[in-house]
């Protein structure tokens, strides 16, 4: 911890002073840190603000998956998400629909299995989110691009020597995309990539994702110091993908952020979404 925060303000320093086209040295000649080391730094303070960050929020989100298009409202809670439907394909719900969605979330209230169930594919997602966060400088080389104020964009290639510890590394190390970091706040706020080449399983029995397949995610403060996920677009073409919460096709917009309490229950958070549909 003592090296990185020597280095820490070394880095942020030099990144501030970017141009364009990052210049290999500085206006004194001493050596900039590279691309890949502030790499390091920012995605390694990411990993573990995601892991220390157990706020709890209420939030609108829009989904589009297979043509189908929904909105909804979300809680979270300690020990599960709870969500109510707005309106379906720009479409209002009718009373019998609103009533039939309160069914459904009264229903995960009397069966706590299937809110843990949910619960679950969430944090499996989440812990998938973490280790490939975590490989991220180890399987990707990356060079300086632009800069907008705080942030700097970094272009990230696959590195030939990395060698994917699963299935779905394989598939993140067949990317190249971009990056652009909060060097202010040493927070990752987007990430962007596509396939350069086909990602195939067993010969393409156990499944295989198609060149050219991309994929795009944002993060922002909702909340002074608090980061959350605002944006997800991804447009995968095959069969392989790991995530159970996120599809071959979808796009996803948060926003609206509220903080809630983090003591909050299921049944509280049911009781939020219900009033909130009746006003």
């Amino acid at each position: 911890m003592l090296l990185l925060t020597r280095l820490l303000p070394l880095l942020m320093m030099s990144a501030l002073l970017l141009g364009e086209r990052i210049a290999c040295q500085n206006t004194s000649g001493s050596v900039v840190p590279s691309a890949d080391q502030l790499a390091r730094v920012i995605l390694e303070n990411e990993a573990k603000s995601e892991a220390s960050d157990q706020s709890h929020w209420m939030f609108k989100v829009e989904k589009e998956e297979s043509g189908k298009k929904e909105t909804e409202e979300v809680v979270e809670t300690g020990t599960g998400d709870l969500s109510r439907l707005i309106s379906m394909n720009g479409r209002t719900l009718t009373a019998q629909e609103q009533v039939g969605d309160e069914h459904r979330l009264e229903d995960l209230i009397r069966d706590p299995r299937k809110l843990r169930e949910l619960q679950k594919e969430k944090a499996e997602d989440s812990n998938r989110a973490r280790r490939l966060l975590k490989i991220l400088p180890d399987a990707f080389r990356f060079s300086y691009g632009e800069r907008r104020g705080d942030l700097v964009k970094l272009n990230f290639v696959p590195d030939s020597e990395f060698q994917p510890p699963s299935r779905e590394a394989r598939v993140f190390h067949a990317m190249q995309g971009e990056i652009w970091v909060d060097t202010k706040q040493k927070r990752l706020e987007e990430i962007s990539g596509h396939l350069i080449h086909d990602v195939k399983f067993g010969g393409g029995l156990l499944g295989h994702l198609d060149r050219g397949g991309e994929f795009y995610v944002r993060q922002a403060e909702v909340e002074p110091g608090f980061w959350e996920l605002t944006e997800i677009n991804v447009n995968m073409k095959g069969k392989a993908l790991f995530f159970k919460t996120i599809g071959v096709r979808q796009r996803e917009s948060r926003s609206a952020f509220h903080h809630v309490p983090d003591n909050l229950t299921p049944a509280q958070a049911v009781r939020i979404l219900v009033d909130q549909a009746r006003r």
